[in-house]
């Protein structure tokens, strides 16, 4: 079922599932952009300071789960979206 953020999925790159377990779930986001591009997560920019912060949040101290949370920001070129059941959705903004 697509959530609020999926009215058109032509810009879908990947979905995947984040492990929201790990001590950094950010790291496993970097891990996911590098495996769509190719590359070993450690070729990449780092993952904003805040951003790493705002991940770890959502899956530490996570909003009532009817709360449907997620957080949407743009990294390597592409838009990324985390769900706070930990659905990962990267999106290519030039298609």
């Amino acid at each position: 079922m697509p959530g609020p953020t999926d009215p058109f999925d032509d810009d879908v790159v990947t979905r995947r599932t984040l492990d929201t377990s790990r001590d950094a779930p950010a790291i496993g986001l970097v891990e996911i952009v590098a495996d769509v591009e190719g590359t070993d997560a450690m070729e990449l920019a780092p993952i904003y300071d805040r951003a790493d912060d705002l991940v770890a949040d959502l899956f530490e101290s996570p909003p009532e789960a009817d709360a449907d949370a997620e957080l949407e920001f743009s990294y390597q070129g592409y838009r990324i979206t985390v769900r706070q059941d930990g659905t990962v959705v990267i999106r290519d903004p030039s298609e």
